[in-house]
């Protein structure tokens, strides 16, 4: 299994073959192994990766990171090793996880896709409620029930995503279509 942390740059778009492709630009590695986990001494095969340093560090003879990760299956690795951008090459198939844009208190129409109510017909000042949300049994509403609420700021992850380029010298890679998150946003890249 190859793994990588980035972060999000942006969107842009490729032409390839006469056809116009939209690719996400992740600026990814490289990553610093701190750690090998082991089967006898901690129970499952890992690898503790640091990405980011911090650039503020009060005892200079350690470096801190921002962010620290695992990634398992990748027993091979020996701290002090570096992970970059070049695991991955053109044609790769990868999925993305990371944390989706939040979009504060939506309506059940926005949130969970609901058809509203008529245009006609008396309802006034009602089109885009959810109507009832129980029955006569059991008197109460049900756990469950999709209705207004906090959206977004979830862990999301999209799969089947095709490396497009991958440039070793800037650390990048552009991804097929549309990643979890704003720009900015940290992004855990698995091979498929």
């Amino acid at each position: 299994m190859k793994a990588m942390l980035g972060r999000k740059l942006g969107m842009t778009q490729l032409f390839k073959e006469d056809k116009v492709i939209p690719v996400t630009v992740i600026e990814a590695g490289p990553i610093s192994v701190l750690r090998r986990l082991t089967k006898e001494k901690d129970g499952y095969e890992a690898v503790q990766v640091g990405y980011e340093e911090k650039s503020k560090i009060k005892n200079q003879k350690s470096k801190r990171y921002k962010y620290i990760r695992e990634f398992r299956g990748q027993g091979e690795k020996e701290p002090g090793e570096q992970i970059t951008v070049d695991i991955f090459k053109e044609g790769d198939k990868v999925k993305v996880s990371g944390i989706s844009k939040g979009k504060g208190f939506q309506g059940g129409v926005k949130r969970h896709g609901m058809s509203g109510r008529n245009a006609t017909h008396g309802v006034k000042h009602e089109e885009r409620t959810i109507g009832s949300t129980g029955m006569r049994f059991p008197q109460r509403v049900v756990k469950g029930r999709k209705m207004p609420g906090r959206m977004g700021g979830t862990r999301v992850t999209t799969k089947n995503l095709k490396v497009m380029q991958v440039d070793k010298e800037k650390n990048l890679i552009s991804l097929s279509g549309a990643v979890p998150g704003r720009p900015g946003t940290l992004l855990f890249i698995t091979s498929i």
